[in-house]
Parts: C-alpha cells; structure tokens; sequence
C-alpha cells in the first residue's frame, strides 16, 4: 500500500477517536444534567454524603474540602483529602451525591491497598514522563525521519494506554462501592438508586471512550511508520 493509505486510513482512525469521545462526553453531560436537577429526598449534600461514609469506613482522618470547577472531583491519597467541586460539595441533587460516593470509594480502596489504585500510582511517575516526552519523540522522529525514535515516542505511548488500561477496574471499583454505600446507608431510595446507577455508568465509559482512542492514535502513528518504512 502506498504511504498515502496508510496516511489516509490513519486519519479515520483519528476520525472515529474523535466520535466515539464525543459521544461519550455527550451521555455523561446528558446524564448529569438530568440527575443535577433532581435533588435527593433526603436532603444531604454531597459533602455531608461524602463525610458519612467515610466515617462509616472508619476513614475520620480523610478530610473532605471543595475545589474549583466543574467536575474536578477527585480523591488525592497523599494528603488524605477529598476533593469535591463546588456543584457537588453544596448540591443535594443526585448526581451531588453519587459523585462524592464515587470519589469515597477511592479513599476505601485506598484504605483496604486495592491492588490496581497501587498498581496506578506505582507507574504514575512513569506516566507522567511518557505524557511529556511521547509525543515530542514521535513528532521530531517524523520531522528529521529519526524512525527509531519515533517508535521509542510510540512505547511511551503504550505506557499512557497502560495507565489508562490499568484505570478501568479502579473507576469502576469506585462506583460499585459507591452504589454499595448509598444502598446499604439508605442514603437514596430505589429509584433514586437507579439514577445514580445510571449517571456513575455514563461517568465510567468516559475512561473507556479515553482508552480506545488512545488505542486508536497508537495505530495511527503505527500505520505512518510502517508506510514510511515500505516507502524507503
């Protein structure tokens, strides 16, 4: 095949990474929208949501604070903190509160050394370099033709697919221990309960829909190569 073919089936690769993001950015918004306009029955925030269980898993030491943005939520398991957006720490709508349960859940699997949250912050650091140098090896591997150092961009890659590989059982960990909580509290009601099911669902695919078009860029990049290497 001609280095345009590759080039040219490359860029449907980048193509179909692109819809398959924006598809799932679209249920997740969607989802959250809705559950963000229906308050919880009984009134709790997700701050005072995030600190019952907590409490009820024995974590008194993990603080719970508010952070700016919009779904910036995040559990960061150096400083024992969770962190909560604005919307989610105040709101006591369902997705308040789902959301807060999910970001609990990774301060529980912190507590009980879930195998893949240590696994995720042993190679982090690795990550991190992979984030900074991948591309760059890969664009200036293109720009002198140094294909070796091309490919060398493309492991780093596969170090981020690995990560975000390794992510999937962690988010959805979360969001089981979530639902797990918020049943088993009686936090929400059953319907309630579905709502939530169905927000933290739309969340987890975010990581899914982030994989697969990494996976995607990856044979994208392989394809360029491999129709730069035949034409040589």
């Amino acid at each position: 095949m001609p280095y345009y073919g590759y080039d040219f089936i490359g860029y449907g690769l980048v193509f179909i990474g692109v819809v398959i993001t924006l598809i799932a950015e679209y249920f997740v918004n969607s989802k959250y929208k809705t559950y963000r306009q229906v308050n919880n029955k009984k009134g709790l925030s997700g701050q005072e949501v995030a600190r019952m269980i907590l409490d009820e898993n024995g974590l008194t030491d993990v603080y719970v604070t508010e952070v700016k943005g919009t779904l910036t939520d995040h559990y960061d398991p150096n400083r024992k903190v969770v962190r909560l957006s604005t919307d989610i720490y105040h709101g006591e709508s369902i997705a308040s509160v789902s959301v807060a349960a999910h970001e609990v859940g990774h301060a529980i699997q912190d507590k009980e050394g879930y195998f893949f949250i240590r696994l995720r912050g042993f190679i982090f650091p690795l990550v991190s370099f992979a984030s900074k140098f991948g591309y760059l090896a890969i664009m200036i591997g293109f720009f002198f033709n140094m294909l070796n150092l091309a490919w060398g961009g493309i492991g780093l890659l596969l170090v981020i697919l690995l990560f975000q590989l390794i992510t999937l059982p962690v988010e959805f960990d979360a969001s089981k221990r979530a639902l797990v909580y918020l049943d088993k509290m009686k936090i929400l009601d059953k319907k309630e309960h579905t709502g939530s099911e169905e927000m933290l669902k739309a969340a987890a695919m975010t990581y899914v829909a982030g994989l697969a078009t990494t996976l995607l860029e990856i044979l994208r990049y392989v394809l360029i190569l491999v129709g730069r290497d035949r034409d040589d």
